[in-house]
């Protein structure tokens, strides 16, 4: 194997695409995939999609930095402890990401390098400290996502004010995957599961809320359907069996569910062909998870 492959591997370029719709689904709730703003802020959606795949990369491959001694043990088939790289070359590689998705997102605007830095910042403090904390590891995580919907809404500085409160749905929604990710190696608890069921439900009912109250919920009822699919299927079979290879899967597709939730989003603030295209994201995510690992 080479090592490009080896750190293409290492970036999870699946959960990559996932980022990618948050910040397109930022854009959407801005208003910029209107015909009379698309064209004059395309640049600056390239720039924040680049930046958001630099920065969810590099956090995590310092996932797997932090986790190097551990993952000996329980994953030894990482690149890391099976010696594919070393230590040093991971530790580079994410700082290089990290720092290029700062930079990616200060070509744009200076609001944009501020979000872009807390997202970095955060993903050090989850890979580095809080991962090991039943709760504000998942919250952490959740901020991170928070923040990068956020960045998304940073095309137009002047909507942040209006729309912050929202990466509150990003935040509760990672949170419950993280919290049941906590199982993927011995197995889980049912607890766990169950409170992750229920915070789906919030979710849902926060997006419908708006779909309803933009005169959307139809088109967003249509995309919210085969989300919900997606997330309770394997999580009611992880709830019947919590083993390991359960919990995985119902981790696997939170994950990529969010590029549904993503498109939800944009069939509520924006159009179905903004939904749509934010939806054609799902097939590629699906494809890239049976080629390199979600989790």
């Amino acid at each position: 194997m080479t090592k490009a492959i080896v750190y293409l591997r290492m970036m999870r370029p699946a959960n990559i695409v996932t980022s990618v719709a948050d910040v397109l689904a930022g854009a959407a709730i801005a208003g910029v995939f209107s015909s009379e703003l698309l064209r004059g802020h395309l640049q600056g959606i390239i720039l924040l999609c680049l930046s958001t795949a630099c920065l969810y990369g590099g956090g995590i491959v310092f996932n797997d930095v932090f986790d190097a001694e551990l993952d000996k043990l329980e994953r030894p088939e990482r690149a890391i402890p099976s010696g594919s790289i070393s230590l040093q070359q991971a530790t580079i590689f994410g700082s290089i990401l990290l720092l290029a998705g700062i930079v990616f997102a200060g070509i744009y605007s200076t609001t944009s390098a501020l979000l872009a830095t807390g997202v970095a910042l955060f993903a050090l403090l989850y890979n580095k400290t809080s991962k090991h904390h039943p709760f504000f590891g998942p919250l952490n995580m959740g901020v991170c996502r928070g923040l990068n919907l956020l960045l998304g809404v940073s095309i137009l500085t002047e909507a942040l004010p209006q729309w912050y409160f929202l990466a509150i749905v990003p935040v509760i929604y990672i949170f419950s995957i993280t919290m049941i990710s906590r199982g993927e190696v011995h197995g889980g608890n049912k607890g766990n599961l169950y409170i992750a069921s229920l915070l789906y439900g919030l979710v849902t009912g926060f997006i419908l809320c708006f779909s309803y109250r933009n005169n959307k919920l139809l088109l967003t009822v249509v995309i919210l359907l085969p989300f919900l699919w997606m997330i309770f299927n394997p999580l009611l079979k992880a709830i019947k069996n919590p083993i390991g290879k359960n919990i995985g899967a119902a981790v696997k597709a939170g994950v990529i569910s969010l590029i549904l939730m993503d498109a939800a989003w944009a069939a509520t603030f924006s159009t179905i062909y903004t939904a749509l295209f934010i939806a054609c994201l799902l097939p590629l995510s699906i494809w890239l998870a049976k080629i390199f690992a979600v989790t």
